[in-house]
């Protein structure tokens, strides 16, 4: 039934009436949930097995000295770092710890984050792995071949630089995507010629299935591990922010000091001895600091290479993308 002009303009009246009390309401609203946002001291972490932060998870120390400043952590496990930030960029966690390669990728997909600190280079802990009895014996005989890796991972930068120094293209490869449980089953049943990965993972493969070390990053990749934080969540809790990164720093150095033990603790959760898991953490190097001006140009030089490969849609800034806490308390 159509309404009669007085109808309709009661109904308009009431309608702008109901707005006008609303809105205030709606204000009030979005104030208050933007207040608790910058009132809570919590944060979502991402990790990985096998890595520092599985150890510094179960240690539960970094719990412990949070909680008694105020702050909650909780966890959630991916299997690399793209996915880790994939969720990140929706805002399922708020800081995560990753490779070369994954946040340029995030980047230039959209992602709003932050470099917020890096661990030293550690080149060894990244390598292009062949199976025992390969007749691959060098990189260039790597043209034609399947080779596995985590699209957007570490060692995708490694494997560019790998074929480049072999006078080979990206082009000349078969790349198979695989995360790595994936990749590992596809190399040991021979499906793939050889397989791009990282510690411990590499460190297992080697133990556990005999594999070849073909090359590492020594000499062609330097292999940071960022801590990449959302832009959102580090602009509202710098504080939890500085706090977090401090005591982490702190636990990496006791990773550094106590390698068997922290082995014992990554050992189970990836299958391996406590010899091996030890390996692997030995080739990783530790403690959290904030990104130079040199670590901010090789990521650009990783960030630009990927552009001109036409692997990322468009060109990365990293500069825009570093977190500077100090700029930020003089902002507020």
């Amino acid at each position: 039934m159509t309404d009669t002009p007085d109808c309709a303009r009661r109904r308009t009246l009431r309608d702008l009436v109901a707005l006008l009390f609303a809105s205030p309401l709606l204000t009030i609203a979005a104030g208050r949930r933007a207040a608790a946002a910058a009132t809570d001291r919590s944060i979502n972490i991402g990790w990985q097995k096998g890595g520092s932060l599985a150890v510094i998870k179960a240690r539960g120390a970094l719990q412990q000295a949070l909680a008694a400043k105020g702050v909650s952590i909780s966890w959630l496990e991916f299997p690399a770092g793209p996915q880790m930030l994939e969720a990140l960029n929706v805002g399922s966690i708020d800081l995560g710890m990753v490779g070369e390669t994954p946040p340029i990728f995030a980047q230039a997909a959209g992602a709003d984050l932050l470099y917020v600190g890096n661990d030293p280079a550690a080149p060894r802990a990244e390598a292009l792995l062949v199976p025992k009895g390969s007749v691959i014996r060098h990189l260039f005989d790597l043209k034609g071949k399947r080779v596995a890796f985590n699209r957007g991972s570490n060692v995708h930068y490694l494997l560019v630089k790998l074929l480049e120094k072999a006078g080979l293209t990206y082009q000349n490869i078969e790349a198979v995507y695989l995360v790595p449980a994936d990749a590992r089953a596809a190399f040991e049943s021979g499906a793939i010629d050889a397989w791009v990965i990282w510690d411990p993972y590499a460190a297992a493969a080697e133990a556990q299935l005999g594999a070849r070390i073909l090359a590492d990053g020594t000499g062609t990749a330097n292999n940071y591990i960022f801590y990449i934080a959302s832009r959102r969540y580090a602009e509202q809790h710098p504080d939890v922010l500085g706090l977090l990164l401090h005591d982490i720093n702190a636990d990496e150095h006791w990773i550094a000091g106590h390698l068997q033990e922290a082995a014992a603790i990554i050992a189970p959760q990836i299958g391996v001895s406590r010899d091996v898991a030890a390996l692997a953490l030995s080739r990783y190097a530790y403690g959290v600091v904030p990104l130079t001006d040199q670590v901010v140009r090789q990521q650009q030089k990783i960030a630009d290479t990927f552009y001109e490969l036409k692997l990322v849609p468009r060109h990365v800034e990293v500069a825009a993308a570093v977190w500077h806490p100090s700029k930020q308390a003089e902002r507020s």
